[in-house]
């Protein structure tokens, strides 16, 4: 078979077809990474340093016409994320806060029925979220009420498009939640008010999750439809907190596919494929999971990183309906493995997932850490996986 381009590699092993070899990439490439190993590189040169197929993710937003909203006024977006929308009902302060052990900023949403704060605190590699910013149930109607409806920037995303071409696949995601959020609606939920207070909800006061859910899938959905024509190659949804090492399949039955199998319906409607997320326990909701709809699954993690993996059997399973992104065991095969092992770890995957396509190998979600004749290894052995 004739060699195809990075973008065609990907394209074709998400869509199930013939390709020349194993696609091999990676999920979220870490600034930290690059400027500890190889400062003042971007990650394109680092895709092309490493022979790896391309990713650009680049995410967009606008207002609605006519909805008074408009940008923050001195945002930057931070990693994957878009631009603010504030309007005269949804305004945003933010101020740092001294003494801690991390760097902390106290994010404040002023609405006209109340205020709604949260806390997050960084280091040099990532942020997390240190106070939630829902405190009591009913904060969510101030979201109904108040909150900008983003949509996608189509004519931003497809200028990326044009300007990459064939070189890499364009990537993006469904719109989180201001200041931190995620693409699932399960998952956002959680990041606003906690997993574990999430979780007992659903016990406890049931219709409430519910009402919560449909308020974030209707944002959703709407920023779903507004993709049409978007050129993207790929966007993803879901989450870790909707694996089966977080929540039951009761749980996800009930409370997870509902409302993020309505998203990627709407998304494949606008002509998006879309990948679930899924980082964490799958094997017990594999089937689940591939009834979402979506194109393909990740992230696959093996049971050495918290995960259950066995992609033979995942293979076997649903290798027919969804494509596979992940599966790779970067934490021991990144760091502490000979080159040799990381090759040897490269063809046991090819093994298990290649057959027929419809595999791309990866990291099982970004890392912090590789020396860089592993990431050597890891992308010159996938290449010679051949079909």
């Amino acid at each position: 078979m004739k060699t195809l381009s990075p973008k065609q590699r990907l394209v074709a092993a998400l869509d199930r077809q013939p390709l020349d070899h194993l696609p091999v990439t990676t999920h979220h490439l870490m600034r930290s990474y690059l400027d500890k190993h190889f400062p003042g590189q971007t990650a394109d040169e680092f895709f092309a340093h490493f022979g790896l197929d391309p990713i650009c993710w680049t995410v967009a937003h606008r207002p609605a016409p006519g909805s008074g909203a408009e940008f923050e006024p001195g945002h930057t977006p931070g990693f994957l994320e878009a631009r603010r929308l504030t309007s005269a009902t949804w305004r945003f302060e933010h101020e740092d806060v001294p003494g801690r052990e991390y760097a902390t900023v106290r994010h404040r949403i002023v609405t006209p029925r109340g205020t709604l704060s949260l806390e997050l605190q960084s280091n040099e590699y990532t942020a997390w979220v240190s106070e939630r910013l829902l405190k009591q149930k009913s904060d969510i109607d101030l979201i109904a009420e108040y909150a900008p409806q983003p949509l996608c920037d189509v004519d931003a995303i497809n200028r990326c498009a044009d300007a990459y071409g064939d070189t890499a696949l364009i990537r993006g995601h469904i719109n989180c939640f201001d200041l931190y959020g995620q693409p699932g609606c399960w998952q956002d939920a959680c990041v606003l008010y906690g997993v574990e207070e999430m979780i007992l909800a659903t016990y406890d006061d049931p219709a409430w999750v519910h009402t919560f859910l449909g308020i974030l899938r209707d944002r959703k959905v709407r920023y779903a439809d507004s993709m049409r024509g978007a050129r993207y190659d790929l966007i993803e949804h879901g989450g870790g907190d909707a694996s089966s090492t977080v929540i039951s399949p009761r749980v996800f039955d009930e409370f997870v596919a509902p409302y993020d199998r309505a998203v990627i319906a709407h998304a494949r409607a606008a002509g998006q494929r879309v990948a679930y997320h899924t980082c964490g326990g799958m094997m017990p909701i594999l089937e689940r999971l591939a009834g979402l709809g979506a194109n393909a699954l990740e992230t696959f993690t093996p049971p050495a990183m918290g995960g259950d993996l066995n992609l033979a059997e995942a293979k076997r399973r649903i290798g027919d309906q969804v494509c596979f992104i992940g599966g790779f065991d970067q934490n021991r095969f990144f760091t502490t493995s000979t080159p040799e092992e990381t090759r040897a770890e490269v063809r046991r995957c090819f093994a298990e997932a290649g057959a027929g396509g419809g595999f791309i190998l990866s990291p099982s979600d970004h890392f912090f850490e590789a020396k860089p004749e592993l990431l050597h290894a890891f992308a010159d052995e996938a290449r010679r996986c051949t079909y």
